[in-house]
Order: C-alpha cells, then sequence, then structure tokens
C-alpha cells in the first residue's frame, strides 16, 4: 500500500495521484466529517496560468447540504481541459482544510448557504477580503481566512486570492441524498455560472 500523505508539507512543484470525486449517497453521519477525498496538488506547476484549487464542501446525505459537492464535480468534468486546475470535493472544515490548498494561487470555494435572504439556486459571489466580516452562514468554510494565516505563519505557499460561491438553499438539513426540487431545477445555471467565473479567472 502507498505511504499516507505527510500534513502541511504538500510540496508545490510535484504531482501526488489526482483526486478523486467523493461519491455521492455515501453517508458520513449527520454532525461528522470524514472525506474521501485526498489532499490534492496542483497538476501542472510548469503552465504559465496561475494554479487554482476548487473545493466543493457539504454533506452528501444533507439534502441541499450536497450542491457544493455536486457542482464541483461537474465542474471536474466540463473544465477538464484547464490544466491549472484542480477540483476536490470534501466534508473537512476548519484546519483540515489546509491540506487541500497548500501550493496553489488561488482558492476557489463552493458551499451551500441559507440566509432566507434570497431564492434557493442564487448565488452569493464573495471575495477574500470579506472573509473577517462574514457572518457564519456555513460551518464548512468558517474559518477560512484563520485558516491561510495559519499557512502563512508557516511560511506554506498557500493562495493569495480567495472566492467563495456561496449557493443559497432551501433544505440543509434533511437526511436525504437527494436536492430538494427547486434547487435540482437550478443546478445546470448555477454550474454554468461558477464554471463561467472560473474559466475567466
Amino acid at each position: 500500500e502507498p505511504a499516507p500523505p505527510l500534513r502541511f508539507t504538500v510540496p508545490p512543484d510535484e504531482t501526488p495521484p489526482a483526486v478523486l470525486p467523493l461519491p455521492l449517497g455515501e453517508g458520513r453521519g449527520e454532525g461528522k466529517s470524514n472525506s474521501r477525498s485526498s489532499s490534492p496538488s496542483p497538476q501542472n506547476p510548469a503552465h504559465p496560468s496561475n494554479r487554482i484549487i476548487l473545493l466543493g464542501l457539504g454533506n452528501d446525505i444533507l439534502s441541499d447540504d450536497s450542491i457544493g459537492l455536486r457542482v464541483a464535480c461537474e465542474i471536474r468534468r466540463r473544465l477538464a481541459h484547464l490544466p491549472h486546475l484542480t477540483v476536490a470535493e470534501t466534508a473537512e472544515m476548519g484546519l483540515s482544510l489546509l491540506d487541500f490548498i497548500v501550493g496553489y494561487d488561488d482558492l476557489v470555494i463552493v458551499d451551500a448557504v441559507q440566509t432566507h435572504q434570497a431564492p434557493p439556486g442564487f448565488v452569493h459571489e464573495i471575495g477574500g477580503e470579506a472573509l473577517k466580516t462574514l457572518p457564519n452562514l456555513s460551518p464548512h468554510f468558517l474559518g477560512i481566512g484563520e485558516v491561510l494565516a495559519l499557512g502563512r505563519e508557516l511560511g506554506l505557499p498557500v493562495p493569495s486570492r480567495v472566492k467563495i460561491f456561496a449557493v443559497e438553499v432551501a433544505d440543509p438539513f434533511t437526511v436525504s441524498t437527494q436536492l430538494t426540487s427547486t434547487l435540482q431545477a437550478e443546478l445546470p445555471r448555477i454550474v454554468d455560472d461558477i464554471a463561467a467565473a472560473i474559466a475567466r479567472m
């Protein structure tokens, strides 16, 4: 068996095995995070473009809370021609995300939020400069600012730019492997919008 990856020490110049998508429908238990995605590294460090890591966050057994995982899975397929883009899905949060982001220039996060101030399917686009003032909209990207600060303190090459696509959802609490019908109908447009924004980066 291959040795487990070293934590916090992923060199930006190396290319470990590709990240496998997190299978939807395999529950991790309510309130638990047990990601099956391995920590990725840049796929093509020699590429002249900025190296981008897209993280789809969420829980695949909590209905609309899985929207980040589903969007990431579809974008991996659609933007496979971009050698500087790496896509991963995970239920991890907090410091566990540091493993995923070391060695990249840009961090893009897709996650579910419920503000009750927009219809389901609305995509809130949030820049990294707003991380310190964000309300606790989602537990998944909570503490991203602190994770980046820790990485810099440790001398790790963490992203200098952050973009969060927070998708307004209808029901992120019901145990189900299906999106609500409202959000399912909006999924193609959500993927189109986020994929277009990433392609412009």
